[in-house]
């Protein structure tokens, strides 16, 4: 069987050992770093642009104050979005467990609606139109998926099913090589390069050319339609080539469907992924019919 042998490359960008502790610097954490940087340079250039007739949507120091707000939107909503949409159980049991981030669980779809919250109640304080500072936000968050992804990669987690398809991987550790047998390792879909080609580079090359290409700014909630619709059938798509979470997978749920009726349903990512599509809809609608061209 032919497959892509998983890379040599360490889940730290560097690593040093001072008075028996180790330090480390992590490409998770680099990734993260390095899209709100991204993020915030690209939100920063799109306030510039002629569209908005010399009324900048969001001044500079506006920006600095809104990324601490948008920080901890993702890292609180995250949390509790893989506490309350994967482990709702588990962590009734050990409450004590819920702020120890630095144990691993984030949910993007919890850290969605934690930067959709302080988005809000941001752009109020500020007197910010909030469908405005939607799309520039919609505009920022490309960069930091796409590079997440290729974290995900390079950490060996967040891997796909099993297939037999010549560009398929055979990740290390336990968990992943549960389906390896005599003849070979398992092999799975590298389904974080999926999303981080489709919600971050498609996705991504959608939306900078509506904000720097077209007027689409003329046009409040556009771009957030666009960015919700997109990275919703994006991620619904991969799913059908991502691993579930393990507490999913039962012997008479092996898919590890969310909601199944006979061995059809939808998994805990299509299903919070379909109100994001719906919503993304509604807001390019939205934006066409009230903000004609």
């Amino acid at each position: 069987m032919t497959y892509i042998p998983f890379p040599d490359i360490s889940p730290d960008l560097i690593s040093v050992d001072l008075f028996g502790i180790t330090f480390a610097l992590r490409w998770y954490a680099l990734a993260y770093i390095a899209g709100l940087l991204i993020g915030w340079r690209l939100v920063l250039r799109a306030a510039g642009l002629a569209v908005w007739q010399g009324k900048p949507p969001i001044t500079a120091e506006q920006l600095d104050r809104l990324l601490t707000w948008i920080i901890m939107g993702v890292v609180i909503g995250g949390r509790l979005g893989f506490v309350i949409f994967y482990q709702p159980r588990y962590f009734l049991a050990n409450p004590t467990e819920i702020p120890q981030v630095w144990q691993g669980g984030m949910s993007f779809h919890g850290g969605f609606l934690g930067v959709v919250a302080a988005g809000w109640i941001f752009a109020g304080r500020e007197g910010i139109a909030r469908a405005t500072l939607a799309d520039l936000l919609a505009l920022a968050t490309p960069p930091g998926l796409l590079l997440g992804r290729i974290a995900n990669f390079i950490n060996a987690e967040l891997w796909g099913r099993p297939t037999t398809m010549p560009w398929g991987v055979a990740f290390p550790g336990e968990a992943a090589q549960a389906c390896a047998t005599l003849e070979g390792p398992c092999v799975r879909h590298p389904s974080q390069l999926y999303e981080a080609g489709l919600e971050g580079l498609l996705l991504g090359a959608a939306l900078l050319w509506l904000a720097f290409g077209t007027r689409a700014f003329r046009r409040p909630g556009l771009m957030a339609g666009v960015f919700l619709a997109g990275y919703g059938t994006a991620r619904f798509l991969v799913e059908f080539f991502r691993q579930p979470d393990a507490q999913f997978v039962t012997t008479d749920n092996p898919l590890g469907l969310y909601l199944h009726i006979g061995g059809w349903g939808l998994t805990a990512g299509q299903l919070l992924s379909l109100p994001m599509v719906l919503a993304g809809l509604w807001l390019v609608t939205r934006a066409r019919r009230v903000y004609p061209a």
